[in-house]
């Protein structure tokens, strides 16, 4: 099973606000997910994103890839990525 970080849509019309997600490469993408690992919202300047470090790090030892918004986000909040895969 292919496992990425991505984003999520939730919010109203016109009205954006995302939950950072683990879930499987297949699934939809507001369908289920495996856990909620972050939020963002673009709503507000400068734009909100919060991550639980802990739980990227344990995805990314794990295989998770992220999505390209996803990686950009994590880079601009300087989050330290670099885990040994776990056996």
């Amino acid at each position: 099973m292919a496992v990425k970080i991505r984003l999520a849509r939730q919010g109203g019309k016109k009205r954006p606000f995302y939950r950072v997600v683990v879930t499987d490469a297949d699934s939809p993408r507001d369908g289920s997910f495996i856990e909620e690992v972050g939020t963002y919202n673009p709503m507000v300047n400068p734009p909100a994103v919060n991550f639980k470090e802990d739980r990227i790090t344990y995805w990314f030892g794990r295989g998770a890839s992220p999505s390209a918004t996803v990686k950009q986000l994590i880079k601009q909040a300087g989050l330290n990525t670099t885990a040994a895969p776990m056996a």
